[in-house]
C-alpha cells in the first residue's frame, strides 16, 4: 500500500472519531443539563472539542494525499502535523476553560446531587470510546499515521474521563458533593495534558527531530552490506509519516561507477523493506586506508 492509499485509509478512523463524538458530546451535554452534573457536562464539552480536532485531523490526512506540484516537490505529507497542532491548540483551550468554569464552582462551593442516570452515560460513553481507541489504534500503526495515532491516544483519555466523570457522579451520591465538580477539573487536566502530548509529538517531527534508537537501528542495517567499507554519516528526518534519511558511505574506490551505484539501489531497498523507509539518499566516497 503506498503512501497516499494509506492515507485515505487513514481518514475511515478519523470519519468513525467525528461521528462518534458528535453523538456522545450531544447526549452527555443533554443529560448533563437534565441530570444536574458538573462532571458530565465538562466531558461533553470535551467531546465537542474532539470533534473539532478530529475534523482537524481528517484535513490533514486529505491535503497530505495530494500529490507533489510545482511548489511542494516533496508532496504535502507535513499537513498531517499541521492538523496536530490545529487539533492541540482547539483542546488545550477548551480544557484551560473546563478547569476555570469548575474550579470556580468549587470555590464558591455550587455543590449539588446529579442523577444517576449521568452516571450510566459517562460508563456507556467509556466503553464506546474503548472500542473507538482500539479500531484507530490498530488503524493507525498500519498506515503509519501519526496524526491518526494521536487521536486514538485521544479517544483513550476520553474513556478514562468518563471513567472519572462516573467515580465523581457516584461519589456525590453518597453526600460527596465536591467530587463531581472535582472530577469535571481533572477532566479539564487530562485535556490540557493530552494537548501538550500532541504538540510535543508534532512540533518534534515539524523541527526534523529523529529518534536516536530508530536512526541506530537503520545505520546497523547498512553495515550489514558486504559492500560498504565504513560509514561516516547517517541523518533522519520525519515528513509527515515518512521518514527520510541521508546517509555517507565508504566504498572500494576501484568500484565502477555502476557498480556502487548498485550498492546504494540495495541499501535503498533493505532500509524501504526493513524500516518502511520510502526515500533514502545514499552518498559514495571512496575508502582510503590510513596511512
Amino acid at each position: 500500500m503506498d503512501q497516499y492509499h494509506k492515507f485515505k485509509e487513514g481518514e475511515k478512523g478519523a470519519w468513525l472519531s467525528i461521528f462518534t463524538y458528535i453523538f456522545l458530546a450531544a447526549v452527555k451535554l443533554i443529560i448533563a443539563t437534565i441530570g444536574n452534573s458538573s462532571a458530565l457536562r465538562a466531558d461533553g464539552l470535551n467531546n465537542a472539542t474532539d470533534v473539532i480536532a478530529s475534523i482537524a485531523v481528517l484535513i490533514g490526512l486529505k491535503i497530505s494525499r495530494k500529490p507533489p506540484d510545482d511548489d511542494h516537490h516533496y508532496g504535502h505529507f507535513r499537513a498531517e502535523m499541521i492538523a496536530s497542532l490545529i487539533a492541540a491548540f482547539i483542546m488545550v483551550t477548551i480544557g484551560i476553560q473546563v478547569l476555570i468554569d469548575t474550579v470556580k464552582s468549587i470555590i464558591v462551593g455550587e455543590f449539588s446531587q446529579p442523577d444517576m442516570l449521568t452516571a450510566w452515560t459517562a460508563l456507556a460513553a467509556a466503553v464506546i470510546m474503548f472500542l473507538v481507541y482500539a479500531y484507530n489504534l490498530r488503524l493507525g500503526k498500519k498506515v503509519n499515521s501519526a496524526a491518526l495515532q494521536a487521536a486514538a491516544q485521544d479517544n483513550k483519555s476520553d474513556a478514562l474521563v468518563s471513567i472519572g466523570a462516573f467515580i465523581g457522579i457516584v461519589g456525590a451520591q453518597f453526600n460527596l458533593y465536591w467530587l463531581d465538580p472535582l472530577a469535571g477539573a481533572i477532566v479539564g487536566l487530562i485535556i490540557c495534558k493530552t494537548a501538550w502530548d500532541i504538540f510535543s509529538n508534532a512540533t518534534h517531527t515539524l523541527t526534523d527531530g529523529f529518534h536516536p534508537k530508530e536512526l541506530e537501528e537503520i545505520k546497523e542495517s547498512i553495515d550489514t552490506h558486504p559492500d560498504v567499507l565504513n560509514i561516516k554519516d547517517v541523518k533522519g528526518r520525519l515528513h509527515g509519516n515518512q521518514s527520510l534519511i541521508e546517509a555517507t558511505i565508504y566504498v572500494d574506490p576501484l568500484l565502477t561507477v555502476k557498480e556502487s551505484h548498485k550498492i546504494t539501489d540495495n541499501i535503498e531497498e533493505k532500509l524501504k523493506e526493513d524500516h518502511d523507509v520510502p526515500h533514502a539518499h545514499i552518498h559514495i566516497e571512496p575508502f582510503e586506508k590510513e596511512k
